[in-house]
């Protein structure tokens, strides 16, 4: 039997990917997976080790924990949600992102395989990025994928972790950016700037969004909008003041899940928060710092879903 060559990137995924399958879905050990591939049993292994590197193989645990659905019940009791769902925490990191992305990722692709036209709304974050990531290839162009909020900094470079475009990329379904930047620098620009013919039409499909996936940010100075230089310290410390504890797409509110009444949120140019929607508004979110976050959103019907982690399910129900 021939030696297979693994110098090209495409071949050398090819067997990779042939090797994952046998691996983890056929269930071969590695000495068979070498004698059927035709190579040694060091190369096998480097296969399905590239198998997992390069995300070509996903693994999910199909059997249900009873502890994690317990805690998502109660979570949907206690805080009136439509949906929640607790992803398994490793006890020596109980923050650990994969968990949750693997099952916001598993929410969403149970949504993109309706053939009807679903419009998918996103918001920004580590977390909704890496759910992507954890998403398989589909072909869904009669979806739509729309961002919640600008991808654009102050001097017009991207904002980092935005989801939507690579969403779309990994999905083949068309997609609408928000078209504005993060912020106006005054009420009277972001008026102006609204005004605009394709923001609003961005604007709408997020208010008939199917299923809108957010994240969830904290009020501390490791706040996204701190250290990504929209709030400086004094605004900060100003906000902090007036009782903020979370923001989501950039609309920072207070531990009652109001939206609070300041210069910053009158010039957020993010599509409003769907509050009090009957359709779908989840959370990926999770760690000890979010809690008042998460816990002050729920309250205040920001949103009607949670995707999150044992260890954050136990705080928020403690």
């Amino acid at each position: 039997m021939s030696q297979n060559h693994f110098t090209p990137e495409t071949t050398r995924l090819d067997d990779a990917a042939r090797a994952g399958w046998l691996y983890y879905v056929a269930g071969n050990t590695q000495d068979e997976i070498a004698r059927k591939l035709g190579v040694s049993r060091q190369t096998a292994q480097r296969l399905v080790a590239m198998a997992l590197a390069e995300r070509l193989v996903k693994v999910r645990l199909d059997h249900p924990i009873g502890r994690c659905m317990d805690l998502a019940r109660a979570l949907q009791d206690r805080f009136g949600l439509l949906t929640a769902e607790v992803a398994p925490s490793d006890p020596e990191a109980p923050d650990l992102l994969a968990g949750i992305a693997i099952a916001a990722a598993a929410h969403l692709e149970r949504v993109l395989k309706s053939p009807e036209r679903r419009i998918v709304s996103l918001g920004t974050g580590r977390n909704l990025r890496a759910t992507v990531e954890q998403l398989p290839r589909m072909t869904c162009p009669q979806h739509v994928v729309v961002s919640r909020l600008g991808n654009m900094m102050e001097d017009g470079s991207a904002t980092p972790y935005n989801a939507t475009i690579r969403l779309a990329e990994r999905i083949g379904a068309p997609h609408f950016p928000y078209p504005l930047p993060v912020l106006a620098r005054d009420a009277a620009e972001l008026a102006a700037m609204q005004g605009q013919q394709a923001a609003r039409n961005t604007i709408d499909l997020c208010a008939r969004a199917d299923l809108s996936l957010v994240g969830i940010g904290q009020m501390d100075m490791t706040a996204p909008l701190h250290v990504d230089g929209f709030l400086s310290k004094a605004e900060m410390a100003q906000l902090a003041r007036a009782g903020a504890v979370g923001e989501i797409t950039s609309w920072v509110y207070d531990a009652r899940g109001q939206v609070i009444d300041c210069d910053f949120n009158r010039r957020v140019a993010s599509a409003p928060l769907p509050c009090g929607s009957d359709r779908p508004v989840i959370a990926v979110a999770s760690g000890q710092a979010k809690l008042p976050a998460i816990r002050a959103a729920m309250v205040g019907g920001l949103i009607n879903g949670l995707i999150t982690s044992e260890a954050t399910a136990e705080r928020l129900l403690a």
